[in-house]
């Protein structure tokens, strides 16, 4: 059987990390967040990239431990079972098919503005696009996603620089009307900007030296983003106020606007083009790796593990995400498809650091080329506090996202007994 080929270096895992992390979040999402935390949102920002660090951590150490596409399915399944294992892949699919199909939506409502051209078809033939890249090879989807995330970090350097003279126009420390909660909810909805880390494990097998390499990658893409992130709050609140900033519907174009020239309005625009374009690009890649780890690793049918010849990549997965992700495009507003994205990924995030802990005792001795700093004998603190976090953020949400996002969990533990039970019978 064909293999994954193995071509990424550091400097394209990090630009894949970069351009995943700096996505459709920051473009659609600040100006909602800025609406819960008010001129806060910085705050929100800061807390969500402290919160990636400690899980990025995990990440890194496990991503040296077990260096498969698998990724969290097989952290999971080390450290505590194959049914946990399950509905982390699940969890981490499932998110995937949804976020990608509604940052499809995304991108077609910008196109739209400028074109007039319909949203939905539109939003379908960019999965299909997109697809046919993941297809192509992964070299060819890296080289997408460096030219893709060159220009998104292009965009917000250019609001940071021009939008500085503004900076001490509004109090930073002022908390918004819900207070701290306010600021927690922002964090749980803006969290959704900071995915793209936890991705980088699953293009193990298709880097050189990914013990070292996806590590590495890990801590730069988490490091460049947030002090991206932090700033661009800082000077979105500046400029534009809170209160105007969660009423924008294109907040980073506005901002553009004004502190720069009208005419940037259409140029941010199409830089927020480039941003969801990359981010649906390195989703559809992730769930589709996710899909052929599982399948490898015997969770799922084994054809989703086959690798083209012609390309090694693991078409059938591709296939698979992009149909999915093509149905789901009939799917909500981005705001509520973030909150029920960013709760699965939680609900995964506190499995990992779980997982990290238990290994730690369950397999002291096995080569780590990398390991979580500041531990208590085998105890790694800031995994504990990672899974903390993740926890508490989990009924940060709305009741109504807190009872969707548990019952596509119980939908995922169903299916592992379906699955199982299937095995079984063969």
């Amino acid at each position: 059987m064909a293999k994954l080929k193995r071509t990424l270096g550091l400097l394209e895992t990090t630009f894949y990390g970069v351009g995943v992390i700096l996505g459709a979040g920051i473009y659609a999402l600040i100006g909602e967040a800025a609406g819960l935390a008010g001129n806060a949102v910085w705050l929100a920002f800061a807390i969500g990239a402290l919160i990636s660090a400690f899980t990025g951590l995990s990440y890194a150490e496990l991503a040296s431990l077990f260096p498969k596409a698998g990724g969290e399915y097989v952290y999971t399944e080390h450290a505590i079972n194959k049914r946990l294992a399950f509905l982390v892949g699940w969890m981490i699919i499932a998110s995937g098919v949804i976020a990608a199909a509604t940052i499809s939506l995304g991108f077609a409502g910008y196109f739209n503005a400028i074109s007039k051209m319909p949203v939905i078809p539109i939003a379908i033939l960019l999965i299909a696009l997109l697809s046919v890249i993941n297809y192509w090879g992964i070299n060819e989807s890296a080289f997408f996603n460096t030219i893709s995330t060159l220009i998104e970090i292009g965009g917000l350097i250019l609001i940071i620089a021009f939008g500085l003279k503004y900076v001490g126009n509004v109090n930073y420390f002022t908390l918004p009307p819900a207070g701290i909660s306010g600021i927690l909810g922002a964090t749980a909805l803006i969290f959704f900007a900071f995915l793209g880390f936890e991705d980088l494990p699953r293009l193990s097998e298709e880097t050189k030296n990914p013990a070292k390499t996806i590590p590495q990658a890990l801590m730069l893409s988490i490091l460049i983003s947030s002090i991206l992130y932090i700033a661009v709050a800082v000077i979105t609140v500046s400029v534009l106020g809170w209160q105007n900033l969660a009423s924008s519907s294109a907040p980073l174009a506005q901002v553009a606007a004004i502190a720069i020239n009208p005419k940037m309005f259409f140029i941010v625009s199409v830089i927020a083009l480039f941003a969801t374009f990359n981010t649906v690009l390195v989703t559809l890649i992730a769930a589709s790796r996710m899909v052929y780890g599982m399948a490898e690793e015997h969770a799922l049918p084994l054809a989703f593990s086959k690798v083209s010849k012609k390309t090694q990549t693991p078409w059938e997965a591709i296939i698979v995400v992009g149909i999915l992700s093509a149905l789901f495009v009939l799917i909500g507003k981005i705001g509520i498809v973030a909150s029920l994205t960013d709760f699965g990924i939680f609900l995964t995030f506190a499995l990992v650091n779980i997982s990290l802990i238990i290994l730690r005792y369950k397999m002291p001795n096995a080569h780590r080329t990398f390991k979580v700093p500041i531990n208590i004998g085998k105890l790694p603190v800031l995994a504990v506090l990672g899974a903390a976090t993740s926890v508490f953020m989990l009924f940060q949400f709305e009741w109504k996202i807190v009872l969707a996002g548990f019952s596509t969990a119980i939908t995922g533990l169903l299916a592992y007994e379906l699955v199982k039970r299937k095995n079984k019978n063969k």
